[in-house]
């Protein structure tokens, strides 16, 4: 039963029985490896509430927030990243040489030139690859993972490394009550290779934006901290989400009953919790792990992946739905199938 993308028709696919996907033929893209890397600095809602006029339990009601991850003074950024994608490889079986395109999405570079991949392709060994940043905001993983299929499905490369990295604390007035609260840092990055004998692979991906809320979340270049009017951003995230996760299910010949985990930009709580109430989806199969890192945008759902993955939630062959919202206002949503079918790299 495909789902109208112009109406909420989750409820009656979400209920459904599984169908019996079609398997797909010829040389597909998929993720066959995933890795993370947070800083050691925890900060908690504790440390916040000692100089901000907050509680403990506004940050937690408001937000779902516990603590976050900080990046350590003199710690850069190509150092999380360089890290996470020697994990996915390592994960991938994959070495370095191996890889023909670096893609790391992040808004928070060590640098305003050169950006991160350069770095990060060079410290893993990925001399012949192309490499480049970026940066669509918090949906910025989602836009790079669509890149990197597109490129193996259409024989330009066989291995692709898509990292998500970010140090949202570079860019957080810290001493404002409603932003400080919300963001952290950290990088995870998945290997994408060609795949035989799978069913879905990387597909389905929706990808949008609207330049005119521009103003409603934002940083300038002069003075980069970031701005937000919550109340906005959350009414259109919600709604954003919901509606490309749908059409994307649907351009992947799936509904909301097939999706065995999803997988949203981990903004807060509040906004994952209604996303999933409006796709009629249980609680779990709802991934959530924004109490533990906050809003780490890019970075957000491949650390999101590589956690589900190290507790269990996520198998071979799972098919995982993955949505994200930001800035810009840049929004999409596309389906993989988690770790199918046979790598091929060669």
């Amino acid at each position: 039963m495909a789902i109208d993308p112009r109406t909420n028709g989750a409820s009656q696919a979400a209920t459904a029985p599984r169908r019996a996907r079609i398997r797909r033929q010829g040389l597909a893209a998929g993720i066959f490896g995933v890795g993370a890397a947070i800083p050691e600095r925890v900060v908690t809602n504790a440390e916040l509430v000692e100089r901000l006029d907050t509680t403990d339990e506004w940050i937690v009601r408001r937000t779902g927030i516990r603590e976050r991850r900080i990046i350590g003074e003199g710690q850069t950024l190509a150092e999380l990243a360089t890290d996470a994608c020697l994990r996915a490889l390592e994960d991938a079986g994959a070495t370095g040489p191996e890889v023909d395109q670096v893609i790391v999405s992040t808004i928070t570079p060590d640098r305003l030139t050169p950006g991160l991949a350069p770095e990060v392709a060079r410290a893993i060994g990925a001399a012949d690859a192309g490499a480049v940043d970026c940066n669509a905001a918090c949906a910025g993983f989602v836009y790079a993972l669509d890149q990197a299929a597109a490129l193996v499905e259409s024989g330009r490369a066989r291995t692709v490394l898509v990292c998500g990295a970010e140090a949202l604390s570079r860019i957080t007035e810290h001493d404002e009550r409603s932003t400080a609260v919300l963001f952290g840092d950290g990088a995870g990055a998945v290997v994408v290779t060609g795949a035989e004998d799978v069913e879905t692979g990387l597909g389905g991906f929706v990808l949008r934006a609207n330049g005119e809320c521009a103003d409603l979340l934002y940083a300038e270049g002069d003075f980069p901290v970031l701005k937000m009017e919550g109340r906005e951003v959350y009414r259109h995230a919600v709604r954003e989400m919901v509606a490309s996760t749908q059409l994307a299910l649907e351009r992947a010949g799936l509904g909301v009953g097939d999706v065995d985990l999803f997988v949203a930009h981990q903004a807060n709580s509040r906004i994952l919790d209604a996303a999933a109430a409006e796709l009629d989806l249980p609680p779990e199969r709802l991934y959530v792990n924004v109490d533990k890192m906050a809003n780490t945008s890019s970075a957000s759902i491949p650390l999101a992946l590589a956690q589900a993955e190290r507790e269990g939630r996520l198998n071979p062959g799972d098919i995982v739905a993955l949505a994200a919202f930001g800035a810009g206002f840049v929004w999409g949503a596309g389906v993989a199938s988690w770790k199918e079918g046979t790598s091929v790299r060669a």
